[in-house]
Order: C-alpha cells, then sequence, then structure tokens
C-alpha cells in the first residue's frame, strides 16, 4: 500500500513483504545525481550502488551479517598493522571503477594507490570481501566478484555464514574453504592467510 506524503515522488513509501522482493532494486535517480558526488546521493538506511547506469538499493544488513563483517575487518587490520604499506577498508568501501560505484564489506589496496581518505575511492583494491546476507545468496555475490576481477582485482573473498564457508576467486580459479582450512595466501598480500573459522568467530561463540 502506497502512502503519498508530498508532491515529491520520492517521498512516496510502499509498504512490501521483504521475503516478496528481490534485491537489490533500482533506486531512482534523484534530481541532481552525480555518481562521483556523495552529497548527491539519497539519503536512506541501507546500502547503494551505482551499477550498470542505475542506483542498486539493499537494505541494512542483519546481524549475522554484521558479526561476520566485524570478524573480517577484525582479521584485516590486525594484518595491516605489520603492514603498512597498505590499506584497509571496511563499512561499504567505497569505490569508483569506470563508470561505477560499488561498496565492499571490506577491501585492502597498495597506500600508494588509495588515493586521499575522502570521498570514494578511484581505483580497485588488491582483495574485496563480500559477506552474504539475507539479501543476497552466493551466486549473486559471484557475479559481484566477477565484476571485481575485470576491474582489476586481484582476489575476492565470499564470506558464507550460514555454512561456515569462504569461497576465494581469483582469475586462475576459485577455491572452497571451511573450518580447519586457512585461507589461501596471494602473492599480492604478503602473510594474509587466517584460519577461515576465524571470519565467524563471534557466530561460533553465540552458538555454544
Amino acid at each position: 500500500m502506497a502512502h503519498v506524503a508530498g508532491d515529491d515522488p520520492h517521498d512516496e513509501c510502499l509498504h512490501l513483504p521483504r521475503a516478496a522482493v528481490r534485491f537489490p532494486v533500482e533506486w531512482r535517480a534523484p534530481e541532481g545525481f552525480r555518481p562521483d558526488d556523495k552529497a548527491t546521493w539519497p539519503r536512506v538506511e541501507g546500502r547503494l550502488e551505482y551499477f550498470e547506469g542505475r542506483i542498486r538499493y539493499l537494505p541494512p544488513c542483519g546481524g549475522m551479517q554484521q558479526d561476520v563483517a566485524t570478524d573480517v575487518t577484525a582479521l584485516l587490520h590486525a594484518w595491516v598493522r605489520s603492514h603498512p604499506e597498505f590499506v584497509v577498508g571496511s563499512n561499504e568501501a567505497g569505490m569508483i571503477i569506470g563508470e561505477d560505484v560499488r561498496g565492499a564489506d571490506a577491501a585492502v589496496w597498495r597506500r600508494a594507490e588509495a588515493g586521499q581518505p575522502s570521498g570514494f575511492r578511484r581505483s580497485a583494491p588488491l582483495l574485496a570481501v563480500e559477506v552474504a546476507g539475507q539479501d543476497e545468496d552466493e551466486a549473486e555475490l559471484r557475479e559481484k566478484a566477477a565484476w571485481y576481477l575485470g576491474a582489476g582485482v586481484h582476489v575476492v573473498r565470499v564470506v558464507l555464514p550460514a555454512s561456515r564457508e569462504v569461497v576465494v576467486v581469483t582469475r586462475q580459479g576459485d577455491s572452497r574453504h571451511q573450518k580447519g582450512d586457512n585461507l589461501p595466501e596471494h602473492a599480492s598480500l604478503p602473510g594474509l592467510s587466517p584460519p577461515a573459522s576465524e571470519c565467524f568467530f563471534q557466530l561460533d561463540r553465540t552458538s555454544k
């Protein structure tokens, strides 16, 4: 049912059951929208990307996705403390690649290529991490992984909380890792080979 709050079409609210909607959904660009200017983006509770000429919307992350994304970021932060030549981004780390603006749950750049810490980063990271949530499954995140690789990312880690697995995707192929495995080290990210189980530390502690 629609509720009209004013003449602006962006004020009209349409309430739909979450389970009946396939995300991401397209968000109509507001007047004056410029993909490279954060100030012109819609202000919403949720996640936005600009991909293939459209704004795409996803709802806010649920608890499981939040917890795992936090563990992933903590692992990267611990690693980067002894590797100052790199920069770690998280919290939907924004990047402009070509005409697209995408956000990763976590990402690693070479510091020399990261640019200034304001606005969207304008180079591809070496590593991008995506954590599956209620609104994105493995197949959808593999599509995003393919986009990352095409944009110049060296390695993508797709983290699957429900099955406690991490899928590592590179141009050479992919591999799947579970409890007891260490994630494979990539030549461009020396020493970054944590146990797969550490991505799910908070989930596993909660379930005991």
